[in-house]
């Protein structure tokens, strides 16, 4: 099955001024003045990146070049190509970004409803990590509950709560529900309770509705060791060729991890350079102080 996984280390750059006017010419006006209003520079960062991710993988996927396609959004905000070119007898591709902490990420899956959320873990930012989670337990079932405070450190207890956040928004994000979806009625049996570094994990079930669903798989993976991220895998839209069908050797690769030249490699400009888009980029704040009690 024909899958791609790329993030990008957006918290880590720090774009030059030819590569902030240059991303800037790289996507859609609209896009670049949707991230122009960014109050902060780590959002405006985060935001570039996502876009760049999705027109890279049109060109190197699909084969549009980079000024030969339109993208997007649903009422929902979710990207998507306007008019995708159907090559007889293949399923389409399906694609999903997601930005949070130090990285942006894509997957995309051939053939196949597809789903991302990339994590950090991190303290509150204001008040106590047990008033933190007294305020996000409605959001989680009983088990998860119980899974989430069973490690004895506060550290790892928020990681796992972050693990399971991000499950849950991988499958929201891969149906397209959005707010109106009641996060108890996906349960997560996460499976294994750690994980390490550089390994894919494909053994966490989804119960909805009480009842597991065998048709949808979830691919974890660790960043670094504070950056979770999950792929949430639908039933296959049609039998693909050369698919295995065992989920752990079909997901064995995990997030190729892109330079900024990378990301570019394919890239055309689609409007001229405007010196502007880089004084109202350096003008931001990197990110809001963030108070932290104790």
């Amino acid at each position: 099955m024909e899958r791609v996984r790329w993030a990008f280390r957006c918290g880590a750059w720090n774009p030059s001024r030819s590569e902030w006017l240059l991303g800037t010419c790289c996507i859609q006006p609209e896009e670049r003045d949707r991230i122009g209003q960014f109050m902060f520079s780590k959002d405006a960062k985060a935001a570039m990146a996502g876009r760049l991710l999705i027109r890279k993988l049109v060109c190197v996927k699909m084969g549009l070049p980079w000024d030969g396609f339109r993208l997007d959004r649903t009422p929902r905000g979710k990207p998507f190509l306007s008019h995708p070119r159907s090559d007889s007898g293949s399923a389409p591709w399906s694609f999903n970004i997601s930005h949070q902490g130090d990285f942006a990420v894509l997957a995309a899956e051939r053939g196949r409803q597809v789903g991302v959320d990339v994590m950090k873990t991190t303290r509150p930012g204001s008040g106590s990590v047990q008033e933190f989670f007294r305020i996000m337990k409605r959001q989680f079932t009983e088990l998860e509950w119980r899974t989430i405070v069973s490690v004895p450190s506060e550290w790892d207890q928020l990681h796992l709560f972050y693990r399971h956040w991000a499950l849950k928004e991988s499958f929201i994000k891969a149906i397209g529900s959005g707010l109106g979806f009641n996060l108890q009625r996906a349960e997560f049996h996460i499976s294994p309770n750690q994980m390490q570094e550089g390994r894919v994990y494909c053994q966490t079930k989804m119960h909805l509705d009480e009842e597991e669903e065998e048709d949808w798989v979830f691919e974890e993976c660790l960043l670094d060791e504070n950056h979770h991220v999950a792929v949430a895998l639908g039933k296959p839209d049609v039998p693909v060729p050369n698919d295995a069908g065992n989920p752990a050797e079909a997901t064995s690769l995990g997030f190729t991890v892109l330079s900024f030249d990378e990301l570019m490699a394919e890239a055309t400009p689609l409007s001229k350079e405007d010196p502007a888009h880089w004084e109202s980029f350096r003008n931001k704040q990197e990110a809001p102080v963030r108070h932290t009690d104790g």
